[in-house]
């Protein structure tokens, strides 16, 4: 009898259609951090327009060059003490073969890393939104840097990194609702309420000043997730992907209607602001759920977080903190709310076997999701109102209060988003001067 031999297991190839697909995604990815400069630009008024397309943008060049200098090897590499990762030969990306493939996957450590890092550039940029109007711009390119290095990098190797606690544990965050959207939603709460409200909050009109600018960028956001979600299982070969495609797009529809329904029942209109916001609220809950639901479950996931978010919305009235663009009130609601919505809804028949408590699974699986939503919120929340303390005693947060009321767009950055002086047309006129007694700080831009 000849003697039995025992094959090892195949080692995974290199994959070329993956490959492939996790670069578009990638890009993707890339494509929302302009989508939500655009969001956020509609937002806010005349003389906030180009400061907050600015706070976006900055994030794409500081956070690339932090990333491959060592955020890469801080969130990813080898796991020390649960906490944080440090791999040296991928300081600068220096020791990366061209063809060596992340662990388990089909795809090269190059693809991963710049799928990884479209995720760490969006992540700061969502927090500007709290702060529309009146931070410093640097300031606010100090505090990303630090911010990512400090709470960004070690929270992705919590959730996503081989060894990272939460990992361990088995905290499910299919793309990021615990390690992007509490994080960020974490983040800007804790800056506001070190930096306080802009001038005039709850006395001044704050209307979006282009609502067709935020239905462009809730537009580009919904398109460029697809990427975001469905490409955070790194390829196509189980369909578990696929399921995180359609479960975005249907918990995005149903999170959208239930906030309109409840804006008609609760204030008698339909509005544009309000289905770009609501369709954004099923973006961020379904993000972290998508892979563990089925399909009729992401209609729920969306439905409830698209009421929530409407509701939380209006905290900021009650309880007194300025977020601007309610980045609380959608993504640290959202997150939360599609995090802990596995613990009920996990169908045990996607990502994984668990299931959640309507599906026979108990509550075991909620009880983990609580333990990674409330550390990362705690943890974010403090760091976060740490470092905007200390930047804003030593170079100063905000803007002065006239530069705020005239406009921080020409304060900072010394441009306008409109230029009207060629408008109108027709003959010339003479200019009338202005009464005398003209009181500046009254015009509101």
């Amino acid at each position: 009898m000849a003697p039995a031999i025992t094959l090892a297991a195949e080692a995974p190839k290199l994959s070329a259609a993956n490959t492939g697909f996790m670069l578009i995604c990638s890009a993707l990815v890339l494509i929302m951090t302009p989508g939500l400069a655009f969001f956020y630009g509609g937002m806010v008024r005349v003389k906030s327009t180009l400061n907050m397309l600015m706070m976006s943008f900055i994030s794409m060049g500081i956070v690339t060059i932090l990333w491959v200098l060592y955020g890469f090897s801080l969130a990813f590499g080898t796991d020390k003490g649960s906490f944080i990762g440090w791999t040296s030969d991928w300081v600068g990306l220096s020791n990366i073969g061209l063809t060596e493939l992340w662990d388990g996957y089909t795809i090269p450590v190059f693809v991963f890393m710049v799928f990884q890092l479209m995720f760490a550039i969006i992540t700061p940029a969502l927090i500007s939104g709290a702060l529309a109007d009146r931070v410093k711009f640097t300031a606010w390119s100090l505090f990303i840097t630090l911010w990512a290095t400090l709470v960004y990098f070690p929270v992705a190797h919590w959730v996503w990194g081989a060894g990272g606690w939460a990992f361990e544990l088995g905290v499910i965050d299919f793309a990021g609702g615990t390690a992007v959207h509490i994080n960020a939603g974490a983040a800007a709460l804790g800056v506001i309420l070190v930096i306080g409200k802009r001038v005039g909050f709850k006395k001044d009109p704050m209307r979006p000043h282009s609502l067709p600018l935020v239905m462009l960028g809730s537009g580009l956001l919904w398109f460029g997730w697809f990427g975001f979600n469905a490409g955070s299982w790194l390829g196509n070969d189980d369909g578990v992907g696929a399921l995180m495609f359609v479960n975005t797009q249907i918990a995005t529809a149903a999170a959208m209607l239930a906030w309109l329904l409840y804006e008609k029942i609760r204030h008698g209109a339909f509005t544009t602001l309000g289905a770009a916001s609501g369709a954004v609220a099923g973006l961020v809950a379904i993000t972290p759920s998508g892979g563990a639901v089925s399909p009729l479950g992401a209609i729920a996931v969306g439905a409830i977080a698209g009421v929530l978010c409407a509701m939380a919305v209006g905290l900021k009235y009650k309880f007194g903190y300025d977020d601007s663009l309610d980045v609380v009130g959608v993504h640290l609601v959202g997150g939360v709310i599609g995090s802990l919505l596995i613990g009920f809804f996990a169908s045990g028949k996607g990502q994984s076997t668990v299931e959640g408590l309507f599906y026979g699974g108990g509550l075991t699986q909620f009880w983990k999701q609580c333990a990674g939503v409330f550390a990362v919120l705690g943890y974010s929340l403090v760091v976060s109102a740490i470092l905007a303390f200390l930047i804003d005693k030593s170079m100063g947060m905000r803007v002065t209060e006239d530069e705020e009321i005239a406009g921080i767009d020409q304060a900072e950055h010394a441009e306008t988003a409109y230029d009207f002086s060629g408008a109108g047309g027709g003959a010339a006129r003479t200019a009338v001067p202005a009464p005398a007694d003209t009181d500046a700080k009254k015009v509101d831009a």
